[in-house]
């Protein structure tokens, strides 16, 4: 059950408001008496007839407690709440009526229990006022279990009268009436397992006030964030070692899973299949290719791709413990938990099919992609030639974490003036320090000038560093002419990755002309220097037969030296040598995997519910107008999916 249960009837103009707010000013007080035995016929039978006139009353506490323990208590209870939460309908029954007019009275406690926005509330004049109002009025009930109640100080109708009058306007905005419009009073009634208040709402204006579905999640979110603001934050933050040790365990055997499916290769032939056929139907769809965009019979074809990729263990596994997850949090809102609905019908992960629509699209435009693994962790190794004592005293005393920062910042300022005396190799580790960071604070500027001085000097892997510098996405650097220039000049001295780059961008076309047999050179070269990224693209070509021949003796044997210096790529590829699947396909299902692996990083801690900045319909349909004068459609709802290239 959730930690707080509102419902929100209305009482119709046509009567019976003036008397409701009576009856929950002045209603004494029930203290039950524990009674175990079992309830009267006349409970069961009132009982039956109310979950039948009334089916929302088996969402109350006191439901669930009757039907956990049948006694007479908790029959009284749930029947005392179920008929106040239907006000309007009974009032003009007999046969309910009659029951609250003979029902056992208690002591009172005081004149009456009723509070508003005013400090001293008027019963008569507030009666008065619902006795000459024409419009519909609200009958919030709003309930919490008594050991939450009595742990978090909502046991008393000060502290519900402080909470409703912090919440005021959000309950305004939530039905739809301006603050100023705005008239509401309530009462509390500590009673039962289960003490809750009763609070009637209405506007000024007759016929002004809705309330929908939304606007009761909207009520429920903000009081329960309220409610139970630090226990969230407990279960949000994952910070704490009490109660909520499932939910951290849900998290951390999820990103398990998440390290699991980055790291690995998907083998998947239902998916390779289902991706293919995809990508030739987007051939007929104009336009933009997002999910929102596309006809039923792909989007249906899209569930299918994912239904297929749930089917993996990891991805499953990963979706059981993100709803184990979400599911703590969805506890504080919702009566019902939530359903284990496929993975394609799950909302919060429908950037996954924008995933798989944008690796069909590569699929059939017949982009060439590159599996690049920790690629920038080796793509800069150290040259041992000639180096001074002094640099390499420096080095070694700068690397040492078991140093103060203090001893290693001062060795940088002496590496500093090393470099400044001319020292290439000095250079070039400045040039690291300002790029990378942390002794120094990263600085583009101060790293390109270190690596130019080294650079000009002929340091080889100075020279390619400066070329990746110019060539990223730094605006403070980013000259893409010096850049290829500085690629080309690492290449030609000897620099297998300058090569392997300087491929890639032949092969792309988007800094240089394309020149497909240039870079098919250079792969060449790289390869033959013994880099593992550029004998796993020529196997990859030779493999496609659409660059270059198709050669399956010359695929194996690059694909072979590729593996044998650990890529995993090769290996898949050299594993599924003899089945003739299209190994664009096959990348592109690990890819995808790899996309959901993200994805469900990105959605391993739980989500509130929406407790920040809201937008009204008026706001929302200008903004939905002005994206359809854009040229979106109505029912758009994909999410901005970022640059995907590999």
């Amino acid at each position: 059950m959730a930690r707080l249960i509102l419902k929100s009837p209305y009482i119709k103009s046509t009567g019976g408001a003036s008397g409701y707010l009576r009856y929950i000013a002045t209603r004494e007080r029930v203290e039950l008496i524990p009674d175990d035995r079992p309830p009267t016929r006349k409970q069961e039978q009132l009982i039956a007839k109310l979950v039948k006139d009334f089916p929302d009353s088996k969402t109350l506490y006191e439901y669930e407690d009757y039907l956990t323990k049948p006694t007479k208590v908790n029959s009284s209870a749930f029947i005392t709440l179920a008929l106040e939460a239907n006000w309007d309908s009974i009032h003009e029954s007999e046969q309910y009526m009659k029951y609250i007019a003979t029902r056992p009275r208690a002591e009172r406690i005081g004149a009456h229990g009723l509070f508003g926005d005013e400090y001293a509330v008027s019963l008569e004049k507030a009666v008065e006022e619902l006795e000459n109002y024409t419009g519909n009025v609200w009958t919030h009930i709003i309930s919490l279990k008594r050991e939450d109640a009595a742990r978090l100080g909502f046991d008393n109708a000060a502290a519900w009268r402080n909470l409703i009058r912090a919440h005021r306007n959000d309950i305004a905005a939530a039905m739809k009436i301006p603050p100023g419009d705005f008239r509401w009073y309530a009462a509390f009634h500590d009673e039962g397992e289960h003490p809750h208040i009763h609070m009637m709402a209405w506007s000024a204006k007759p016929g002004q006030a809705y309330l929908s579905k939304e606007g009761i999640r909207q009520i429920k979110s903000k009081l329960t964030n309220d409610i139970f603001h630090n226990e969230m934050l407990h279960l949000y933050e994952q910070k704490s070692d009490s109660r909520d040790e499932l939910a951290r365990e849900s998290r951390r055997a999820m990103l398990e899973l998440v390290h699991a499916m980055q790291d690995g290769v998907c083998d998947h032939p239902d998916a390779e299949r289902l991706v293919l056929e995809l990508a030739a139907q987007l051939e007929t769809v104009k336009g933009k290719k997002s999910y929102g965009y596309l006809p039923k019979r792909l989007k249906k074809l899209v569930d299918e791709i994912v239904d297929e990729m749930e089917r993996l263990p990891g991805v499953s596994g990963c979706y059981d413990q993100w709803l184990m997850l979400q599911g703590k949090v969805d506890s504080y809102y919702h009566d019902k938990s939530r359903e284990r609905v496929p993975l394609s019908k799950q909302k919060e992960f429908t950037q996954i099919k924008n995933a798989i629509i944008c690796e069909a699209e590569r699929l059939r435009l017949d982009e060439l992609t590159f599996e690049e693994k920790n690629l920038s962790q080796y793509d800069e190794p150290e040259e041992f030639q000639n180096e001074s004592y002094d640099y390499w005293v420096l080095r070694d005393v700068i690397r040492d974490e078991s140093l103060t920062m203090e001893e290693r910042g001062e060795a940088v300022s002496e590496m500093e003036r090393l470099a400044e005396s001319g020292d290439m190799y000095a250079q070039y580790l400045m040039g690291k320090l300002w790029r990378d960071g942390p002794l120094l604070i990263p600085d583009s500027v101060e790293a390109r000038y270190w690596f130019e001085q080294a650079a000009e000097q002929g340091h080889l892997v100075a020279q390619y560093s400066l070329a990746k510098l110019y060539l990223s996405d730094d605006l403070e650097v980013r000259d893409t002419r010096k850049g290829m220039n500085w690629l080309y000049t690492a290449a030609v001295n000897g620099s297998h990755y300058a090569m392997y780059r300087l491929a890639k961008e032949l092969f792309k076309g988007d800094l240089i002309k394309r020149n497909s047999d240039a870079a098919v050179e250079w792969f060449t070269r790289s390869a033959e220097r013994g880099n593992p990224y550029a004998q796993y693209m020529l196997g990859k070509l030779y493999l496609a037969g659409k660059e270059v021949p198709r050669d399956e003796e010359k695929a194996a044997y690059w694909l072979t030296q590729s593996a044998e210096q650990g890529n995993q790529y090769a290996q898949y590829l050299l594993n599924h040598l003899e089945e003739n699947r299209p190994p664009s396909a096959m990348l592109a299902v690990t890819r995808l995997l790899h996309h959901m692996s993200r994805i469900f990083r990105d959605n391993s801690v739980p989500k509130s519910h929406p407790g920040g900045i809201q937008i009204d319909r008026k706001r929302l349909k200008k903004l939905q107008e002005k994206r359809m004068a854009l040229g979106h459609k109505l029912d758009d709802h994909e999410e901005q999916w970022p640059d995907l290239t590999m």
